[in-house]
């Protein structure tokens, strides 16, 4: 046998902020290291970094991006950070989540030395990738292997570059989320966890939440540009409860103690990570109707989907489930069993294989 594999994966949003992105590239690392390959993750991180196989690179600057405020890093001191850093390790491969994003990954695209892959995680519209085209088709050109997270996320990739890339579903660490003990509560309670910004819906949630009875509770995760003034709009109900930023392992927790976590994004969702998380954690899911959220959840099935933005429908899928136990019971069993078809050990062996393939192709 050879050396240990040694893999490098960039994330350009802080590490040490909820994110998908950030929860995809941590939960892959874990398990590429549970195999003895040896992988780092590299990338923003505004604070202690969240594992010891995490290479910080500074802190991350709030950047507008595709009508939402991303923690990225695009400042020269992070990249300067990151040449240091690829230049330190020695990798074998690295492995870049939105290559073409501002920061450590576009700079690793620019520089690097070692085979890439790039997966893509974005869907819906992409301001940059239409204004920096031209540079942008220039530099695609340098991914080895390019990955997408969905057929949206393939869509727009296509629509911009023209290029054909593996589709590869996100994934989740379903033995870990299931071995963590739940957080009990005292009543009948919907769970929130995702940024407080517009297009992920939290508002919608908070006006259908209104007219839920009264020993329902919300208990709303992470934090955002819109937290102080929904804060403010519910300061009147002792039912909401705002719980700030947790850990993935509280995440869990709080998944595996609620009655019915809540999705109701908007639009610009390209995979629902989360609602395989919450299925995975035997949680009733309730969500919106999106093409990103199709690919995992089927309306009726293993999940509730409502019209994006429309309060009434929302109202309505949160009293179905809540009151309906049969209901409830019916789509946490059909989800627990379609959060099997996304077990993050099989997404990783199509990785090694990809890794391996590329690390042959380069003599390494």
């Amino acid at each position: 046998m050879g050396p240990p594999l040694r893999v490098g994966l960039l994330c350009p949003y802080s590490l040490t902020i909820f994110g998908g992105v950030q929860m995809q590239v941590l939960a892959l690392a874990r398990e590429l290291r549970s195999r003895g390959i040896e992988a780092r993750v590299l990338g923003p991180c505004d604070g202690p970094p969240p594992a010891s196989f995490v290479t910080p690179l500074g802190n991350s600057l709030p950047t507008a991006a595709n009508g939402s405020i991303a923690p990225l890093a695009p400042d020269p001191p992070a990249v300067l950070r990151t040449i240091r850093a690829l230049n330190d390790e020695d990798f074998d491969v690295l492995h870049l989540h939105e290559p073409l994003a501002p920061g450590p990954t576009l700079t690793s695209v620019v520089l690097h030395r070692a085979p890439t892959v790039g997966t893509f995680h974005a869907a819906g519209s992409s301001s940059s990738y239409r204004l920096l085209n031209p540079l942008l088709r220039r530099l695609i050109k340098r991914i080895d292997h390019g990955v997408v997270v969905s057929k949206d996320a393939l869509a727009l990739v296509q629509a911009h570059f023209g290029v054909d890339y593996e589709v590869l579903f996100n994934a989740v660490e379903i033995k870990v989320i299931r071995s963590i003990p739940p957080i009990p509560t005292a009543r009948r309670t919907v769970f929130f966890c995702g940024r407080h910004e517009e297009r992920k819906g939290l508002r919608i949630l908070i006006d259908a939440f209104e007219t839920m009875p009264a020993d329902v509770d919300l208990l709303i995760a992470s934090d955002g540009p819109d937290t102080a003034e929904l804060m403010r709009h519910t300061a009147h109900d002792p039912r909401v409860h705002w719980l700030g930023r947790i850990t993935d392992r509280e995440k869990f927790a709080r998944l595996r103690g609620a009655d019915v976590f809540c999705a109701p994004s908007l639009g610009g969702e390209s995979f629902g990570i989360v609602l395989i998380e919450a299925m995975a954690a035997g949680t009733t899911v309730v969500a919106s109707d999106l093409p990103g959220y199709r690919n995992v959840a089927t309306d009726g099935e293993d999940a509730l989907l409502t019209a994006p933005g429309s309060v009434g429908d929302l109202a309505g899928a949160l009293r179905r489930v809540l009151d309906d136990d049969a209901l409830a019971a019916g789509l946490r069993r059909t989800g627990s069993a379609r959060a099997e078809q996304f077990a993050m050990t099989a997404l990783a062996d199509r990785y090694v294989e990809i890794y391996e393939g590329l690390r042959g192709a380069t003599g390494r």
